[in-house]
């Protein structure tokens, strides 16, 4: 799996999720539940995975919805 986004913004990982998913691209939300240890501030960013063989894929589907990936 590679890191596709890193954000602390929780509405981007819900939308770029529901855009690969709408686009057949299985995704996986990292350090979700991390404000466990950081208080709910949302000072840990979390991170969207992807698969190997989707990473060009749906980098492009992001960039094309105007999603900034950050780099």
């Amino acid at each position: 799996m590679k890191e596709l986004l890193r954000t602390n913004d929780p509405t981007i990982i819900a939308y770029a999720t529901a855009l690969l998913q709408g686009e057949g691209i299985d995704c996986f939300p990292m350090d979700v539940h991390m404000s466990v240890l950081e208080g709910s501030v949302g000072v840990l960013p979390r991170r969207l995975m992807v698969r190997d063989p989707d990473i060009f894929r749906a980098e492009r589907i992001l960039v094309d919805n105007e999603i900034d990936l950050g780099r």
